[in-house]
Parts: C-alpha cells; structure tokens; sequence
C-alpha cells in the first residue's frame, strides 16, 4: 500500500532536524576543543601572574621587616603589607643565635612563602693583622706577621723582622726600627729597615726603600682599637643573663662540655683533650688557661657568628683577669666563614705600667683564634699561629706568626638584644 504523500515529507523533515542536531553537537565539540588549550594557556598566565605578585608581596614584606630588625626600627612580631591586592603577612619568631622572619601570601591559584634568618650580634672591624696601642709592637726572633700593622706606639723589630703588608707607627712619637716592610712605612722617624714600597717619614736613617721617598710626610693619626669597653661590657650582660657558675673553684672542665652563655665567678681552667663548644659568650670573673689539647669551638647552630670569652675580674684588673693558653690547644669556628673564638681580657697592668702580661700564647696555639687586650701587654711566643692580634702593647718571640684573614674586616658576634641583627640567609620555602 502507498503511503501518503504528508507521511514522506514528516519523515524527511525528522531526519533533517536529527542531522541538524548532529552537526550542531558536532560544531560545538570541534568549537570546545579549539578553546580548550586557548583558555588553559590564559588561566595560566593569570596563575603565573598571581603567583609572581605573591612573590614581590612576600618579598617586600620580609625585606621590610628584616630593614627594620638591622636598623634598631619599631617592629612587631607580626606584620602585614598588601601590594597590588595581595597580602602578605610576616611572622618573626626568635630561634638559636637571631630571629627568623616567615612570611606567607596565598591566593585562588598560589601559595607562596619565603624565610629569612636574621643573625643577632654586634659587629666589629679588625682591619690590621695587628694593631697596637700606646705600647708599640716589638718583634722579636724570627717572629713575623702576614697583614697590615697599626701602632699609635713604636714597631721595633730584632732581625728585621718581616711584615707582609704596610706599617704604621702613628703620632708624633712614631718609630719604625728594624723591621722589613714588603709594602709602605709611614713614621715620623724610620731607621735601620727595608721597605719594599714607600716610605713616609720626617726623619729617616740607615734604610733601604725600593718606593719613593716622602720627607717631611705629616705623622698618622692615632687610632682606637677595634673594641670598646661599652661593647665589651654589653656582651658581659649577654654572658650573666645566661646564667651564673659560682661552684666549684676553679672551675675546671676536662670532659666534652657544651657552655654559654654563661658568667663563671672564678678563674676558669680547661686540660687535657675535651672539646668544649661555645654556644654563647662567656664571662670568667677571674683567670683563665687552656692548655694541653684541648679544643674550643664556637657551635655550629651559630653560623657564621664568633663568640667573645672573656677574663674579667672587675676587682683586680691587675693582676688576675689574664688569659693563658698554651700546648697544643686548637681553637676552631662553627663551621661557617667568618667564625672565631675571640679571647678578650680585661687585665690594665701594662697601661699603668705595671709588668703582669694579660694574654700569654705559647707552644703550638693553633686555629680560628682572635686575641684582644685593649689595656695589657699580649704575649705571642714559639710556634703559635693566631688570626688578629689587638692589645695596648704588643711582643711576638721565637716563631710566633700572626696570619690576617679578610673576613676579619666584618665580623658578627652573639650579643645581647641591643646587637642588631645581619641578615645570614633568605630563601622561598614549600
């Protein structure tokens, strides 16, 4: 039977909406994955966006923050800056030798988060492999020095002892005598040396200078030592708020000890092998010696930081508050560049003309070692090897060597809150 003519054409025009249908679907399918990379590719450079201003927010924040730590500014333990809609908050937390400084932004498409160790300590700057005050430097023997000298007294040597560097003798009273020179001389009076560079002098006699000569050159100006008694003083309140030793007397360590900071209220004594790791300044109301081979050394959680010990004894500067270290005893840093044990006494007997010497160095002292008497006589003798060299009178005898190290020219210590801080190491975390 035929079917009729209005039945065909329905059929038909079912088919053709179904085909329509289809090559709608189609187009939509084809159109979904053109775009498809083209808005993947957009949502990830507004990611990217989003997460580098997440980084230049935390960035300013921690770097704001971290200013105002070193510069002594009002700060709080939390802190926030927002830049270009993002906010970033800081948290500054107090942990082992400093403070670190965590600092976090987050997003809809980042997290970002950047950490900051600021370390706590004052600085101070030895610009001079030795440096002497009214008292002079005497070298004696075959003792030598691989640095720079500065003296506001005489520099008198025995064999015309070698200083690799320039010599100053400052003041009016300046005299270089006897000592070989292999950079520049300035004194008002030079005589019996050989002076590699220039010299600069009013009066000079049996001397042989490779430079040019400067007749008639003003005399240099004295200069203070590197460290002042305020400093000085300030890290022995870091060392009392650590706590206080008074028992037994002499203490004495001789076993693996870890200590500081720390006041101890008599003299102190370290013998025979332990290692003894610093991990504060120390303050002895008393003497002190370490000898045999015994180690010291400044604790790796410190970093790049040198710890001060100090011979102190308020009562009697005269005759106690000195330092003897002797036989074989190394004194080692944390680890990290920069980092020294610095030992400092107290003791005045050679400013006021007395013969008690503060520091005395002998028999193979070796290592990270500074010395610093800013009132007394430091003693340096036989085969012993220290970093710097500071003291208002100055004797090296037999072998002793004194080795400059650049680094010495900024140096950070463990102090007390009044230190300031430097910053030791920044990093974006996870």
């Amino acid at each position: 039977m035929q079917q009729p003519f209005y039945a065909i054409h329905t059929n038909r025009g079912q088919v053709m909406i179904i085909a329509c249908l289809f090559f709608l679907a189609a187009s939509a399918a084809i159109s979904a994955a053109a775009a498809g990379p083209a808005l993947r590719r957009a949502a990830s450079a507004r990611a990217f966006a989003d997460a580098r201003q997440g980084l230049y927010t935390i960035s300013s924040a921690s770097e704001d923050v971290a200013y105002r730590k070193i510069k002594g500014l009002a700060v709080g333990d939390s802190e926030s800056l927002t830049v270009g809609g993002v906010t970033a908050t800081a948290i500054i937390t107090a942990v082992s030798g400093g403070q670190e400084v965590n600092t976090s932004a987050s997003g809809a498409r980042f997290t970002r988060k950047s950490r900051v160790h600021l370390a706590q300590g004052a600085g101070a700057s030895f610009n001079y492999g030795m440096q002497a005050g009214a008292g002079g430097i005497d070298l004696l023997n075959t003792t030598s020095i691989l640095g720079n000298v500065y003296s506001n007294g005489p520099v008198t040597g025995e064999n015309r002892n070698v200083v690799k560097g320039t010599v100053v003798s400052a003041g009016p009273a300046g005299l270089i005598d006897r000592v070989h020179a292999t950079s520049t001389a300035y004194a008002h009076t030079i005589r019996d040396s050989d002076i590699d560079g220039d010299a600069y002098y009013q009066t000079i006699s049996g001397t042989t200078v490779d430079g040019a000569l400067h007749p008639g050159s003003a005399d240099q100006a004295t200069s203070s030592l590197a460290i002042s008694d305020a400093q000085i003083a300030d890290w022995e309140a870091d060392a009392l708020a650590g706590g206080t030793v008074s028992a037994p007397c002499p203490y004495k360590i001789d076993i693996n000890t870890t200590i500081g900071p720390k006041k101890i209220n008599c003299d102190l004594e370290i013998t025979n092998d332990p290692v003894v790791t610093l991990g504060g300044a120390l303050w002895v109301s008393g003497n002190i010696t370490i000898k045999n081979t015994a180690i010291v050394r400044v604790s790796s959680s410190l970093g790049n930081t040198s710890v001060p010990v100090i011979a102190d004894k308020p009562t009697n500067q005269t005759t106690s508050s000195k330092i003897e270290l002797q036989n074989s005893a190394v004194f080692q840093g944390s680890g990290s560049t920069g980092s020294y044990v610095l030992m400092i006494s107290q003791n005045k007997s050679a400013e006021q003309g007395g013969s008690e010497t503060a520091i005395d160095l002998k028999n193979s002292v070796d290592g990270a070692l500074l010395v610093y008497a800013p009132h007394g006589e430091v003693l340096i003798q036989d085969s012993v090897n220290v970093k710097e060299a500071s003291g208002y009178r100055i004797r090296l005898k037999n072998s002793a060597e004194v080795k400059y190290e650049t680094g010495l020219a900024n140096l950070i210590f463990t102090s007390g809150p009044s230190g300031g801080y430097t910053i030791d190491s920044w990093k974006e975390v996870e």
